[in-house]
């Protein structure tokens, strides 16, 4: 009976010091965030900071200054954006550049409407924009290319136009942080005219709506 009885203590000890174990390396590791819910074709939304991003904000009234496109690589969830050259971003490094590690994610309110065909479409144009320079001008051609206009284009690739693009004189240029952006990307050659697209305008976009997980 005795001996039975230290067995148990034993095996109370062993099983206490696991669970110890268990519970102190379950603390000190930060699970990464699945994001599977998330579909191709997916829009992204998020604060980047810096003088650029909030001169972004403060000109197009938004809480966002940069967005890009989920492309699916089987269950890798990828971001397709223009950042610096445009590149895939897996989702969990894509998360934290923007503020607080937040975003917010939008969706066609009709997703049926993309086809498998139409994915693949975009897995190919894509292949024609990676490594393209950002576009700090914000011109409408290919050459260079910057978030919005990208995102915009990949779904006009397939037939699908999400907003009007605006010129730069209909945004709110008159703050004293956006007028030095705009001096210190054109000088005093400010092309008022030029097409422009803001990630507030696919963020408005009546084919779209919110989603979370």
């Amino acid at each position: 009976m005795k001996r039975i009885s230290l067995i148990t203590a034993f095996l109370l000890f062993v099983s206490a010091l696991f669970f110890n174990f268990n519970f102190k390396q379950e603390k000190g590791i930060k699970k990464t965030a699945s994001y599977a819910w998330l579909k191709d074709g997916d829009i992204l939304f998020q604060d980047t900071g810096g003088d650029l991003g909030e001169a972004i904000k403060i000109a197009t009234k938004s809480k966002y200054s940069h967005c890009g496109m989920v492309i699916k690589e089987g269950n890798s969830v990828q971001v397709f954006e223009a950042i610096g050259p445009v590149q895939y971003t897996p989702i969990n490094e894509w998360v934290k550049h923007g503020a607080n590690n937040s975003f917010k994610a939008y969706r066609l309110k009709n997703p049926g409407a993309i086809s498998q065909l139409q994915i693949k479409a975009w897995k190919v144009k894509a292949i024609d924009y990676l490594g393209k320079s950002y576009d700090h001008v914000f011109g409408w051609s290919d050459d260079k290319i910057y978030c919005s206009e990208l995102v915009w284009k990949m779904y006009k690739n397939i037939g699908l136009e999400i907003s009007t693009p605006k010129k730069l004189r209909d945004f709110d240029l008159s703050h004293k942080l956006v007028k030095q952006q705009l001096q210190m990307r054109y000088g005093t050659a400010i092309p008022y005219e030029e097409k422009v697209v803001s990630p507030q305008d696919l963020l408005d976009s009546k084919f779209f709506i919110e989603v979370v997980n």
